[in-house]
Order: structure tokens, then C-alpha cells, then sequence
């Protein structure tokens, strides 16, 4: 890879330090990186220490520019370290540098096509080979679409709801699992713990739709902004409830919300749903960059 400089930082607040103006440049396509950064570094500040595998990357040029960037942070098995958009030379270093740290990585997740460069190249050092368990979009908000109205309204979620978010949560996931062919609970090990969703129910960032009745019909959640950008999710209705306008309701607040606050609103959908997908066009949603989650198996 001549020219080209792999940097791997030790804490998010080397790592924003060094790539923080490149990630800004288009903080959308950046949402995941720059989100779980920030968090970090919060977290850090509070004596909450990061895992011993977590490492943060930074891609540059022969001229010193960064032209690339990701991590690996996840608290889930198998650990999938998240790419953004990079050389293409610089997706197949990575692989042989993993390789040659002795990191096990047996799935890769982020954008095309950096991501099946470096499991292409990590199935060839390492054996396997590279299957798809996720092909998700990044959405950006353009014109606000407003649906038509239903009754109720948002209310936000306190810690005093964290059991019941929990188990939407965990709804929310076994959903995705089976939309996207998998077994139901095939994602469960990435449920957040009840510390984290406590934490996000503190941020006043998970609301509830309640109908009429004062009813909790509906949850969507949003990520505090990350150099402008806030991402919107979970987005989940109880099977018992849906068809009735809940959800893109309260999308739509939710993001006119974000909007309100100075932010630019995105959101993931999984390619394999075409309710979600239809749904947030509608509303003002369009599609910015395709990513993937995959696995290499052995």
C-alpha cells in the first residue's frame, strides 16, 4: 500500500483528534463512527473503560491526508470491526495487518466496498469464506413529509419504562433477525445491556407514541447529533398495533425534531424489508450509501 498509512489509536479522543475534520466532511456516510466515538469519549470521562480488543483506525495518504476510517468497538461476539469508505489497497492492508496482529475477525461490517475487500482478503489469510448477513442503506432526510395524522402523540421514555423498552428492544432485533431470513434471536448478543439502554433513557433521546388512551403504542429512539448528524432508531410497533399509522408518525416527529434542533436526520434500513423502506421514503428519506454486515465462515 504505497503512500498509504494505516494508523490504529489506542482512545476515541486520539482517533477524533486525527480524524475528526475528515469524518465532518460527510458526517452522514460517518454517522456510526463519529456516534459511537462520542459516546465513548463521554463514557471515558466518566471512568467507564473501553474493551481491551477496541481499536480505532485512521486511513491516510502519501501526503499525510486521511482518506479513510474505522473501529473496532463492538461488545458483541464475534466482534465485527466497522469500515467507512477507503482506498480500496488500504481495505486489503487492514486485513493483513489484523492477520498479522493475531486479531480473530470473523465478520466485518460498513461500507461497500471496503468491507468485502478486507473479509475477501481476511477469508484468504485466514481460510473460510465470506458470506452476507446484512445488506442495510443509509437514509438521509430531505423534504419532510409530513404522513397523514393519528391520534396521540410522543411522550418520552424515563428510566421508570426501562423494562418495557428493554423488551422492545429485544423485539425490535428478533424483527430484523427474521425479516433478514435469520433465525429469530440470531442477533440477541447485540441487545445493549439494561446499563446502556438506562444511559439512553437518561439522553431523553426514546420516545413512546401513546394513543388516545394514554396507551404505549409505539417506540422510536435517536442518537444524540455527532457533528451535525442525528441517526433515528430503533423504530419498532408491537405486532398488535401496526397498520395504523404509529410509526411513520412518529419518524416523522422525531425527525422534525432533530430538525428543529439544528440537525440533519438519517436513519439504516435493511435492504430485505420493503415496509420500512417504503415507509421512509415517504416521509422525505433517500438513500445515500449501501453498507453491509458480513461474516466469514470457517
Amino acid at each position: 500500500m504505497a503512500g498509504r498509512r494505516l494508523q490504529f489509536c489506542a482512545g476515541p479522543g486520539e482517533f477524533l483528534a486525527a480524524a475528526g475534520p475528515h469524518l465532518a466532511a460527510d458526517p452522514v456516510v460517518s454517522t456510526v463512527v463519529t456516534t459511537v466515538a462520542h459516546r465513548a469519549l463521554a463514557q471515558q470521562a466518566t471512568g467507564i473503560s473501553q474493551p481491551d480488543r477496541t481499536w480505532w483506525l485512521v486511513v491516510s495518504d502519501g501526503s499525510g491526508a486521511v482518506v479513510g476510517a474505522g473501529m473496532r468497538t463492538a461488545t458483541f461476539a464475534p466482534y465485527p470491526p466497522f469500515l467507512l469508505p477507503m482506498p480500496d489497497e488500504a481495505a486489503v492492508a487492514l486485513a493483513c495487518a489484523l492477520h498479522e496482529r493475531g486479531e480473530e475477525v470473523l465478520a466485518v461490517n460498513g461500507a461497500l466496498p471496503a468491507v468485502v475487500l478486507c473479509a475477501a482478503e481476511l477469508a484468504r489469510l485466514g481460510g473460510g469464506r465470506v458470506g452476507v448477513s446484512q445488506h442495510t442503506r443509509l437514509h438521509e432526510l430531505g423534504e419532510l413529509v409530513r404522513p397523514a395524522s393519528v391520534p396521540g402523540g410522543l411522550v418520552v421514555a424515563t428510566g421508570d419504562d426501562v423494562e418495557l423498552v428493554m423488551e422492545w428492544f429485544a423485539a425490535f432485533m428478533g424483527d430484523a433477525d427474521e425479516q433478514a431470513g435469520r433465525p429469530r434471536g440470531a442477533s440477541a448478543h447485540e441487545m445493549p445491556d439494561r446499563a446502556e439502554v438506562l444511559r439512553r433513557l437518561q439522553t431523553g433521546r426514546l420516545w413512546f407514541w401513546v394513543d388516545e388512551t394514554g396507551e404505549r403504542v409505539h417506540l422510536t429512539g435517536a442518537n444524540p447529533p455527532s457533528f451535525g448528524v442525528a441517526r433515528v432508531g430503533p423504530v419498532y410497533t408491537p405486532p398488535a398495533q401496526r397498520g395504523r399509522g404509529w410509526a411513520s408518525n412518529a419518524v416523522a416527529e422525531v425527525s422534525r425534531r432533530l430538525r428543529a434542533e439544528g440537525a440533519r436526520a438519517c436513519l439504516f434500513t435493511d435492504q430485505a424489508n420493503p415496509i420500512s423502506n417504503k415507509l421512509y421514503a415517504a416521509l422525505g428519506y433517500r438513500p445515500v450509501v449501501d453498507m453491509a454486515n458480513l461474516v466469514i465462515v470457517r
